[in-house]
């Protein structure tokens, strides 16, 4: 595997999906946070932190959408989409090495994120939810002829069945897509 010139994209850290109390809670959620900033100081100044923030309209499905989980249809500067003190560090106040995109879809991939990546990237997956933000990314990447490699210990599902399936239905898409660690990442040259 090569890893010259990819980005890795810490998709969705915030506390909507760490905190115990969130309907949302990701279980495996801090067990992701040592493996992310060690991927982020590997790939220093190749780093996206995403944020997930609610759709402006609830037109289509995303009506229904919010009527079944209205506890998020808050404003965008709720601190439950704020970025996890270990996220804020990557994106500026400690480590500096990373940047912020902000996205109103569950899928992270597109123009705004190859206006920072370029066209046609290799991106490095991690965050959260592993079965939906992590798998819409990655789908859609590399339907449009990106390369990802999705660091399954970086990511945590809305349960540990459902990280594992979307891990493997991921794994289907090889040879575009790859499934790795965060020691096999780290040992690889960026």
């Amino acid at each position: 595997m090569t890893l010259e010139g990819a980005w890795l994209v810490v998709i969705d850290h915030q506390f909507v999906f760490a905190d115990p109390a969130s309907d949302w809670c990701a279980p495996g959620f801090a067990a992701t946070i040592a493996p992310v900033r060690a991927l982020a100081e590997h790939f220093a100044g190749r780093v996206v932190l995403t944020r997930w923030l609610p759709a402006l309209d609830r037109e289509g499905s995303w009506g229904p959408y919010f009527e079944t989980f209205p506890f998020a249809d808050q404003p965008d500067d709720d601190p439950l989409f704020a970025l996890v003190d270990s996220a804020q560090a990557i994106a500026g106040d400690g480590l500096d090495i990373g940047r912020t995109l902000d996205a109103r879809t569950f899928g992270k991939y597109g123009a705004d994120l190859l206006a920072i990546t370029g066209p046609h990237p290799h991106l490095v997956l991690a965050g959260v939810s592993t079965d939906c933000c992590v798998l819409s990314t990655a789908l859609a990447a590399v339907d449009d002829g990106a390369t990802v490699t999705v660091v399954a210990d970086a990511c945590a599902g809305s349960s540990d069945d459902n990280h594992r399936n979307a891990l493997a239905a991921m794994a289907l898409y090889a040879p575009q897509l790859q499934v790795s660690s965060t020691q096999e990442i780290i040992r690889t040259p960026t």
